[in-house]
């Protein structure tokens, strides 16, 4: 059901493809239905990741920056929203198999939670491997990226295993996971006091 090595694989199919406007499809799998979901949470990672970036651009005017920052928002949401949908789709097939078992110990962060963290993993080794291959870079500049880019790497081995290690925990009956929703308040307009206290401004005639 759940394979560290597949994800890992898939966001950086993924993410090449994408920046080449490439249609990209998850490989063939013996679960393609949850490498779909694990597809679609990318992306929210990888819009969030540009959009982001177009809020730094020095020329941004006020306007671009309230378009933006509302994108953001809205995208934010999304990948927070898609990273629970992991985590229930994980805990109901485990369910079918009697599982996670209640006895068993706690862990702090879900599967789901995991495959966000090593879907940003994904998008900065790609980022910062374009930066060790640019020719006009000031000096100094490739072997700190590719200083970088080792401590990336690493870390996300670190954190695939991690999860994998997670999975087959919970398989054996030793570790268990909850889905810890985000409940994110500030998209909510009867939770968030600038919005319900601040009728919206109208324009004039």
């Amino acid at each position: 059901m759940l394979d560290a090595r597949a994800i890992a694989a898939l966001h950086d199919q993924l993410t090449r493809d994408w920046h080449l406007s490439v249609e990209a499809s998850a490989p063939p799998s013996d679960n393609p239905a949850f490498l779909e979901r694990v597809a679609r949470q990318h992306r929210a990672n990888f819009d969030l990741w540009h959009t982001e970036d177009e809020a730094r651009t020095p020329s941004s005017t006020d306007a671009d920056l309230a378009r933006v920052k509302r994108l953001v928002d809205r995208t934010n949401q999304l990948r927070n929203d898609l990273a629970e949908e992991l985590d229930r789709t994980l805990l109901a097939w485990l369910a079918e198999r009697s599982l996670p078992d209640a006895a068993a110990e706690l862990h702090s962060e879900s599967p789901g939670l995991i495959i966000d963290r090593l879907s940003i993993l994904s998008l900065k080794i790609f980022h910062t491997r374009e930066e060790t291959e640019r020719t006009d870079a000031p000096h100094g500049h490739v072997q700190r990226n590719l200083d970088r880019l080792r401590i990336l790497e690493e870390q996300r081995a670190d954190l695939a295993r991690c999860l994998e290690t997670l999975w087959q925990q919970t398989l054996s009956g030793s570790r268990r996971f909850k889905l810890y929703r985000q409940l994110k308040m500030y998209n909510d307009p009867t939770l968030n006091p600038a919005i319900y206290r601040k009728p919206a401004v109208t324009a004039k005639n």
